[in-house]
């Protein structure tokens, strides 16, 4: 019993070792017939392909440069071989594509060259934006294609505390200042954004663009809180009637009659008054206005629609706009440096339209633009003006508005305050 034992593993030991040779071969033989007859130990996997703008780098003599102020694409192609002839052909086929005179200095471009003594251009890409690039492709067939690079679309969060500013907030958080710009035209009917006070804080979700890991700019923001004197102002994002705009946690819209401030980004050097000392004439007298100190040329803004009854020198007031909105309300905007395209007395206008340049015109030391509200005809402070909302969230609206509210207003709560 146990010879029989033992020679029956001995076979099978003896077929196993059979099986594993002709295996062996199998493999070999394989690896003979995609890498040649090349010894096995020096035989590596081939290397992934490096794409640079989608075509294989390895494949060609790269070189990168950046546009000069005397450069042009006729001048850049002439030193890679390029005959005028096919130059001439780039512009004529670029004409529905994208216009030559468009390139600037400081941008970069990449030329993909033969792999030779001459070194040839086959192709020519030239970066017009951080995302957006134009190939020029330099074959037997010219062709000019506009593209873009492949973005990362991240969800994001953050939280700004307020020091100074909003502008100065985001780049002590190491974020891009230009999300100022963003959360500002959320809020710019709702928050006095020359009032800001050291402890209030904004905490919004965003989208954050980017291109082989470097930000090259930001989507829709999902949402934002705004904290100030223990009370949060909340901004969500909805649409209605095919328009995405922005409501509270009650469905109230964040959009009103009037802007909150006439300009952007500046600080209010002097306040409403019935008795301020004027700076020019060295009287006490009346300052029904707000002084928004900023560089001369600053844009003014509409506070709201409204027909222009003035666009005229009004004496100390200097180049002066004076718009009626309603029944109701008027705005003035003086010690202008000028007033912008199209607006005259009798236009009409819309809020948040371009009117005018902070100037220095008139009875004024420096430059500064003296903003006034008038209701009724009567002087009132344009920082305490309470503006009505638009329309709300519909009431056959509410159930999903409140759906996607609860969820925001959730996320948001749970970014942390330090």
């Amino acid at each position: 019993m146990k010879k029989t034992v033992f020679l029956s593993l001995k076979i099978i030991g003896v077929i196993a070792l059979i099986l594993l040779v002709i295996y062996s071969r199998s493999i070999v033989s394989i690896v003979r017939e995609n890498f040649g007859n090349q010894p096995l130990d020096t035989m590596s996997i081939p290397r992934a392909i490096v794409l640079d703008y989608g075509l294989p780098v390895d494949s060609f003599f790269i070189v990168k440069g950046t546009i000069s102020n005397n450069d042009n694409l006729s001048i850049i192609l002439a030193k890679y071989n390029i005959p005028s002839t096919v130059i001439n052909e780039i512009a004529i086929k670029s004409d529905t594509v994208f216009n030559l005179r468009k390139i600037k200095s400081g941008n970069h471009y990449t030329v993909f060259c033969n792999k030779d003594s001459l070194k040839t251009a086959k192709y020519f890409v030239y970066e017009h934006s951080p995302i957006e690039y134009i190939m020029f492709d330099l074959g037997d067939t010219v062709n000019v294609i506009k593209t873009q690079k492949e973005i990362t679309i991240l969800r994001k969060t953050a939280i700004i505390k307020i020091n100074t500013s909003l502008w100065n907030a985001m780049k002590e958080s190491n974020l891009d200042p230009r999300l100022a710009i963003e959360m500002e035209n959320i809020y710019q009917w709702s928050i006095d954004f020359f009032g800001l006070q050291q402890g209030d804080y904004f905490k919004f979700i965003y989208e954050e663009k980017s291109v082989k890991k470097k930000i090259v700019g930001f989507g829709e923001i999902f949402a934002a809180s705004f904290h100030s004197e223990n009370k949060d102002y909340y901004a969500i994002p909805f649409v209605q009637n095919n328009i995405r705009s922005y409501f509270d946690e009650k469905g109230m819209s964040l959009k009103r009659a009037f802007l909150k401030a006439p300009l952007k980004f500046s600080r209010i050097s002097s306040g409403y008054s019935n008795a301020r000392f004027h700076p020019v004439l060295k009287i006490w007298r009346p300052h029904h206005g707000v002084d928004y100190a900023a560089p001369t040329g600053t844009p003014v803004f509409s506070i709201g629609d409204g027909v222009v009854i003035t666009a005229s020198w009004t004496g100390g007031g200097g180049k002066t706009i004076k718009i009626k909105h309603n029944s109701v309300y008027t705005s003035s905007y003086m010690h202008l440096s000028g007033y912008a395209s199209g607006v005259h007395s009798g236009g009409r206008v819309r809020q948040g339209q371009l009117i005018g340049y902070v100037g220095t015109t008139g009875l004024s030391t420096g430059p500064h633009l003296d903003f006034r509200v008038y209701k009724g005809g009567a002087p009132v402070n344009p920082v305490k003006v309470v503006a009505p909302p638009v329309a709300p969230v519909k009431k056959e609206d509410l159930s999903a508005f409140n759906l996607l509210k609860d969820s925001l207003v959730k996320e948001l709560k749970l970014i942390k305050v330090n």
